[in-house]
């Protein structure tokens, strides 16, 4: 199933999105779309609505250097670990909306990833059982301003913005996040190219991990990581983060 959120003449609401490409149909979802969701009968045609960002993450949580390739890029060895960080949620738009680079901001990365969307609570969930606890997948950008995060020896603040947070265009709830491929392309220009085969941490050992620490609510968000060729984003550029088997989402970059 793909879940979805939208703009339509009658509001915003969560949706089903079924149908083939190109005529695809939102089914109106009542109250929200985690469990066995429940349908109010009304619909929309998708070409006459306009797609938000798939979920309001109660939080956002980071995996960060779980691809060997991408922590040599950034000059440090592959960790043992999970490295994890939080985003806000102010951070998050959806398709097609701008992401907006900071004033005074020197360089502004992309960071396309597969982000996990858990459906129920969770408290120090065993790898083997992780899956039961997430409601779906989705395409995210980590969307970060590598000076500052250098200058600040941590990462909230350059990771933090406003808009930093891009996911979409729906959540897939039936993936196997195994072996998928993830892109990303600047202006159509390919310029990260990988699987989620090679991530350090699979999907369930993130959960696991990170359910150690915080309990986990149906909403929360998990980004696992960026593959390695991140790059700097300008005004004017478009940014389109793809992952097999979800979709792509695709977003301008516009100055503050």
């Amino acid at each position: 199933m793909k879940l979805g959120r939208i703009a339509s003449p009658d509001g915003v609401a969560f949706v089903a999105i079924e149908g083939a490409e190109g005529s695809e149909t939102a089914r109106e979802i009542a109250e929200h779309p985690f469990g066995d969701p429940t349908f109010t009968g009304r619909s929309w045609p998708l070409s006459d609505t306009r797609l938000l960002a798939p979920i309001l993450a109660t939080k956002i949580i980071a995996i960060g250097k779980n691809y060997a390739a991408h922590a040599a890029e950034m000059g440090s060895e592959a960790p043992a670990d999970p490295v994890i960080f939080m985003k806000p949620n102010t951070s998050i738009v959806g398709p097609e909306a701008p992401i907006v680079r900071p004033r005074g901001a020197t360089r502004v990365d992309y960071e396309g990833e597969l982000a996990i969307v858990i459906g129920r609570p969770g408290k120090d969930i065993p790898a083997a059982k992780a899956k039961d606890f997430i409601l779906g997948y989705t395409v995210a950008n980590d969307v970060t301003e590598r000076d500052q995060q250098k200058y600040d020896g941590q990462w909230t603040r350059g990771k933090g913005y406003d808009t930093f947070c891009p996911l979409g265009p729906w959540i897939v709830t039936d993936l196997n996040p195994e072996d998928v491929a993830i892109s990303t392309q600047l202006d159509g220009e390919t310029k990260q190219s990988s699987r989620t085969s090679l991530m350090l941490h699979s999907v369930g050992e993130i959960v696991e991990w990170v359910s150690r620490v915080m309990t986990l609510l149906p909403g929360d968000v998990i980004l696992t990581g960026t593959p390695e060729g991140i790059g700097p984003m300008t005004a004017g550029q478009r940014v389109s983060v793809t992952v097999e088997g979800i979709g792509t989402l695709s977003n301008p970059v516009i100055d503050k």
